[in-house]
């Protein structure tokens, strides 16, 4: 799998700082970013011109299906990039798609329909201090950071496998 990163020291310091978090601060940090910035992020990620939306619809669904706990243990799964099918299909998307993967996954949160957050969750001190930190980025250093988060998550896709 192979992913650009950014070269902006700032977007690469937000990036070290969320994957320093333990997994389940990682999914934490991702809703919140949703609930505070969902309405201005989401617009860039359906548009984008790499952004396959029946793919990350088709994936999601997927995950959907699951029960609950396993749908936590799919995002760690990812967020590890621990070989399994969901981690090598997730691996396989383009950066942008895996953005909208995460977005209709924190979506569906609200519902219902993917485990939510417990009740009354607040994030530790180091994630309040780099959600401020990212709220602060212009928008386009902000979907770069996330892009660069997202890019490398995934299991490598087996080559000559079906996906």
């Amino acid at each position: 799998m192979t992913y650009t990163q950014t070269s902006d020291p700032n977007i690469r310091e937000c990036v070290q700082s969320w994957q320093k978090l333990d997994v389940d601060e990682q999914l934490a940090l991702f809703w919140f970013i949703y609930k505070e910035m969902g309405s201005s992020i989401t617009p860039a990620a359906p548009e984008a011109s790499t952004v396959s939306p029946e793919i990350a619809e088709g994936l999601f669904n997927q995950v959907k299906e699951l029960s609950h706990e396993e749908q936590l243990q799919v995002q760690r799964d990812i967020i590890t990039q621990k070989d399994t099918q969901i981690s090598r299909q997730y691996g396989s998307l383009s950066d942008t798609t895996k953005l909208l993967f995460w977005y209709r996954l924190a979506q569906e949160m609200e519902s219902g329909h993917i485990i939510p957050l417990p009740a009354g969750y607040q994030l530790s001190s180091p994630s309040q201090t780099l959600l401020d930190h990212i709220k602060a980025l212009p928008f386009e250093q902000q979907i770069n950071a996330f892009r660069d988060y997202v890019s490398p998550m995934g299991a490598e896709p087996k080559s000559g496998a079906e996906i």
